[in-house]
């Protein structure tokens, strides 16, 4: 289980921070873009660590209050249910 958990860890933030990198790359070249509906859904199930460290690295999304606010809050409660899962 916790092997299984910590793979699932690890894919779904670097699938994450991809994603969100790849969005701020879209924006610069003035292409279409990533709905932020699927980069909240990513935080959602487990990759809120991922999300957050690209909107920091790449200051992407960094001005919005509801990043500025949902995504630590995601994290916080993605850290919650990793910590009890891998119990």
């Amino acid at each position: 289980m916790r092997t299984a958990l910590g793979a699932w860890f690890v894919f779904i933030n670097v699938v994450a921070y991809l994603v969100m990198s790849d969005d701020k790359r879209r924006a610069q070249l003035g292409k279409d873009r990533i709905p932020e509906r699927t980069l909240f859904l990513l935080a959602v199930v487990g990759g809120a660590f991922g999300v957050w460290t690209a909107m920091y690295r790449k200051r992407h999304k960094t001005r919005h209050l509801s990043f500025k606010i949902g995504i630590p809050l995601l994290l916080f409660l993605n850290a919650i249910l990793y910590g009890f899962l891998w119990k």
